[in-house]
């Protein structure tokens, strides 16, 4: 495996994004859409951006996704969440394909529909990975290439008719999703737990040292929430089947993995930004709850 070696702190923006490839750019273009050919040819560092993106990819790659590393061997759709850092390793010769950016400010029509908001563009802890059969493949290709004849016209509307484009997209991964986790919350106990995994995941990614994880434990959250730690974990353990602090617990250890994995700070430095006062106390609930030291984990992605 490749250690890939995290600089938190860098954000490439939108406007590095086409320095770096020559590219001319308007700003007050917040949209833009590409053919991967000639800018996906060498790999994308793991670092966060301050753009959306959506990409169709049809060669072999790697991706690493905040947490998760993937394996691209067929047609997949990905989004990409501003919050989430993503690095891109190429494992074939062609990459064909397409992909679109975009910044917040295009989204701002679209943040009103409620239905997107199911969408992994707009929900970062929501699998953003796609593989596609042979029917959603032609589906979304074809709005891709609509997407660049679109950019290239003089049409005087064309990006709200991108937008629109971009809405098709959104609605063909919903498709995909039939059992969104995210449906609308029917009961209190559901919607407490809902409002609970949302504050736990806003906490994250930690993307500097400085940046201590402050909710640590159910009472932390049921202050947050305004509701009694007795109501808050009766409800997330109704709803979920887990208590909260195993929900807390699994998303510590799942962010602990992800900076061992794929920075280079010290596990003095993880442990301090995941709220432990002292290295041997990250490093005892690290054991516990994985079966082995942090640093076994470390060396396996060397």
């Amino acid at each position: 495996m490749i250690f890939v070696v995290m600089n938190m702190k860098a954000i490439e923006s939108a406007e590095s994004f086409y320095r770096h490839r020559g590219i001319t750019h308007t700003a007050t273009n917040l949209f833009n859409v590409f053919d991967n050919g000639e800018y996906c040819t060498e790999p994308l560092l793991y670092i966060r951006r301050d753009f959306y993106k959506i990409s169709l990819l049809l060669g072999k790659c790697k991706l690493n996704l905040h947490d998760k590393e993937i394996q691209i061997d067929k047609p997949a759709l990905v989004f990409y969440h501003p919050q989430l850092p993503f690095s891109w390793t190429p494992l074939s010769p062609e990459q064909p394909g397409y992909f679109c950016m975009f910044k917040k400010e295009f989204l701002i029509e679209l943040q009103k529909n409620s239905s997107l908001q199911q969408s992994p563009l707009f929900r970062p802890e929501k699998n953003g990975v796609f593989f596609l059969n042979k029917e959603q493949l032609k589906n979304v290709r074809d709005i891709f290439r609509s997407m660049l004849r679109d950019i290239d016209s003089d049409y005087a509307f064309k990006y709200d008719l991108l937008r629109s484009r971009l809405q098709l997209l959104i609605h063909e991964s919903l498709k995909m999703e039939p059992d969104a986790p995210f449906s609308k919350s029917n009961t209190a106990a559901e919607r407490i737990t809902a409002s609970f995994l949302e504050l736990l995941e806003r906490q994250f990614p930690i993307d500097t040292p400085e940046r201590i994880l402050k909710l640590r434990s159910a009472s932390d959250f049921a202050n947050a929430l305004s509701v009694h730690v007795n109501h808050l974990n009766n409800a997330v353990k109704k709803s979920t089947g887990k208590p909260t602090s195993v929900h807390i617990s699994e998303r510590i250890v799942t962010e602990a993995d992800s900076l061992l994995k794929h920075s280079d700070w010290p596990v003095a430095d993880i442990a301090y930004s995941l709220g432990f006062e002292y290295p041997n106390y990250f490093y005892n609930f690290y054991k516990k709850q994985t079966g082995h030291a942090p640093g076994i984990t470390r060396q396996q992605a060397l």
